[in-house]
């Protein structure tokens, strides 16, 4: 990997092949110490600092792949997200194989939900993969895995209609059942939102691309 020289410490440090291809015109200035993201002290209204979990999701997706290298290396990632919720949000997919990007996909909404981001999200990767597939799809809504794995099927049969109400995002809710049950190969999981892994951190960018500037 090339070799940069951060202008804060003059530490020498390394940036993935992947993120400069991906940004032709970046030039890498800051080691992870000294990333202007992970020192950012950025508020929300009323004067209290942005927490951890809301910086990682302002990082570019050139800064995930020089900072994370954790987690699985294929599979299909997603995740969706509204700021606030409900509010203004976005959904990504990235499809990995042994570490290359297959494919990517990201979208937004001005007014809507997290539930409806990561509904979109799977709804996106399970129409990317052919029906015969064999590939984990990795999602961090447990209400969206339960939907699928738990719910839907009997919700289908019920008309779709639940006793404690009308479901919510019902079109998202059976274009996607109807994808997952055409894939037979496919497998769910569910992982834990920012848990360091490289590729669901990088669909997390993808979700929030809408919000940064310089897309």
């Amino acid at each position: 990997m090339p070799e940069f020289t951060c202008i804060k410490c003059g530490t020498a440090f390394h940036v993935h092949d992947k993120a400069l291809e991906a940004y032709p015109n970046w030039t890498p200035k800051y080691c992870k110490e000294h990333s202007p993201k992970k020192g950012a002290t950025s508020r929300k209204a009323g004067g209290k600092p942005r927490s951890s979990v809301t910086q990682e999701m302002d990082l570019s997706l050139a800064e995930v792949l020089e900072r994370f290298e954790a987690g699985p290396d294929s599979g299909v990632f997603t995740d969706g997200s509204a700021r606030p919720n409900p509010g203004p949000g976005g959904w990504g997919a990235v499809h990995v194989k042994r570490g290359e990007i297959l494919w990517q996909d990201f979208g937004h909404e001005q007014n809507t939900t997290n539930n409806r981001m990561e509904l979109m999200a799977l709804i996106s990767a399970y129409k990317s993969l052919v029906l015969d597939a064999e590939v984990t799809v990795y999602t961090d809504s447990e209400l969206c895995l339960n939907i699928l794995t738990k719910w839907a099927g009997s919700w289908k049969k019920n008309g779709w209609k639940r006793k404690s109400g009308p479901i919510k995002n019902l079109e998202l809710v059976q274009e996607l059942y109807d994808l997952y049950l055409q894939h037979l190969e496919v497998k769910l999981e569910w992982i834990k939102a920012h848990n360091g892994w490289r590729w669901n951190e990088y669909a997390d960018s993808l979700a929030t691309a809408w919000a940064r500037e310089n897309l």
